[in-house]
């Protein structure tokens, strides 16, 4: 089954380890397209630092009164049961995540279909993708790549959609997510990408090519 039939959940978080996730956002990718979003803004669980803030725009003081991020386990546990999560340099979600829940509920393992884990990964990187076809581009920045790309007016049209106004520009939770869907959903116009497996999508999300040759092996056998 092609990657493009399984529904993806692109992710982001604003926020770091000392202040908890201050706002997230996810983009469902299916067939190639962002066919469901989430955005919520969550309380501060430690200090924002002012540099934290000069990049997200986030402060404690707007943030009091809403619910902490730990209260979204539902959500992110649900989504983890129906889809791989995928994120631009996915170390920083999938650590953000494992700070608030180090596990999971068993979950599918998409790295090797009919196995289940208790991880929040494998993830899908856009970074690590673009980086492994695209070698040419001298940044994986996300707003470097989607310029590059020529999508800025596609990720455009899709923020002024969805994205809370204030929060419609890099470094807002949501827009981040669906720039990243945008430029996964944009392989789908490649024939040999677009044919690729779940599990040949995750082999190409690591650079490691130990973790990658195991990770296509497996398909093999």
């Amino acid at each position: 089954m092609s990657w493009t039939e399984q529904p993806i959940f692109f992710v982001d978080f604003e926020g770091s380890r000392a202040s908890g996730v201050l706002e997230y956002g996810v983009a469902t990718l299916l067939g190639g397209r962002v066919v469901a979003t989430a955005t919520r803004l969550c309380a501060a669980t430690g200090r924002v630092r002012e540099e934290d803030a000069a990049v997200h725009g986030l402060r404690e003081a707007e943030l009091a009164g809403r619910p902490p991020f730990a209260e979204h386990w539902e959500y992110f546990a649900g989504l983890r049961e129906r889809g791989p999560l995928a994120a631009h340099y996915a170390g920083v979600e999938n650590a953000l995540l494992k700070a608030a829940w180090p596990y999971p509920r068993s979950s599918p393992d998409f790295a090797r279909p009919g196995e289940r884990v208790i991880e929040w990964g494998p993830w899908i990187d856009s970074a690590r993708i673009y980086a492994q076809l695209y070698p040419q581009f001298d940044s994986g920045r996300l707003e470097t790549l989607v310029g590059a790309c020529g999508l800025q007016g596609e990720l455009d049209g899709l923020a002024e959609d969805v994205c809370p106004p204030q929060r419609r520009k890099y470094h807002a939770a949501l827009y981040d997510a669906l720039a990243g869907a945008v430029l996964l959903g944009s392989l789908t116009r490649e024939p040999a990408v677009a044919g690729m497996t779940v599990m040949q999508l995750l082999a190409l999300s690591t650079l490691d090519g130990g973790k990658r040759d195991a990770i296509q092996q497996r398909e093999l056998f």
